[in-house]
C-alpha cells in the first residue's frame, strides 16, 4: 500500500519544497520604505516680487545666482534621503536634472550654515508635480538634499 501512494507524497512534498524556495529568494524581497499617497490639498500662497522686503533684496545682491550654484554642475550627487524620498514619490533623476534646468530659485528659502549654502529650486515635473528640490553646490558638483512635493503630502519612511 506504501508503493501505492508513495509517488504521490513525494510529488507534494517536492511541489511544496517548491513553493517554499520559491517564496523565500533573496530577490523577492525588496526593501522599499512603504508609502502612501495621502489626498489632502496644501495651499501654497503665491508671493509676488513687489512684496519682497529690503534685505531680501540685498541678500540677493550679495549673492547673485551666476556665483555659488552652477545649473550644470557635474557630477548631480544624490543624497541617501534624496532617494528615498525620490522613491517616495515617484520622480527619477532626469525629472530632477529638468527642475535643475528650468526650475526657479526660492531666494526666501536658500539657507547658508556651516555645512554651506542650500538653494531651493521650485518647479513642475512632465507628469504635473509641483516639487522644491533643494542643491548644496559640493566642489565641482551638486549635492540633491531632498525633494519635497509641495502639492501632496506622502507618507515616507525616509529618515
Amino acid at each position: 500500500m506504501l508503493k501505492k501512494y508513495l509517488p504521490y507524497l513525494l510529488l507534494i512534498a517536492a511541489g511544496l519544497l517548491y513553493y517554499f524556495v520559491k517564496e523565500n529568494q533573496r530577490a523577492n524581497r525588496v526593501n522599499k520604505p512603504k508609502t502612501e499617497q495621502v489626498t489632502e490639498r496644501i495651499t501654497v500662497p503665491a508671493i509676488l516680487p513687489q512684496d519682497e522686503k529690503t534685505e531680501e533684496v540685498e541678500a540677493r545682491q550679495d549673492d547673485p545666482v551666476g556665483q555659488g550654484f552652477n545649473r550644470n554642475a557635474t557630477p548631480l550627487i544624490f543624497s541617501k534621503h534624496a532617494k528615498c524620498r525620490m522613491d517616495c514619490r515617484n520622480i527619477d533623476e532626469s525629472e530632477v536634472k529638468e527642475i535643475l534646468k528650468n526650475g526657479t530659485i526660492n531666494h526666501k528659502k536658500i539657507q547658508n550654515d556651516k555645512r554651506g549654502k542650500t538653494y531651493p529650486v521650485e518647479g513642475f515635473t512632465r507628469d504635473k508635480q509641483h516639487v522644491r528640490i533643494v542643491f548644496a553646490p559640493k566642489g565641482e558638483g551638486l549635492v540633491v538634499v531632498t525633494v519635497i512635493d509641495l502639492d501632496t503630502e506622502w507618507k515616507c519612511d525616509c529618515k
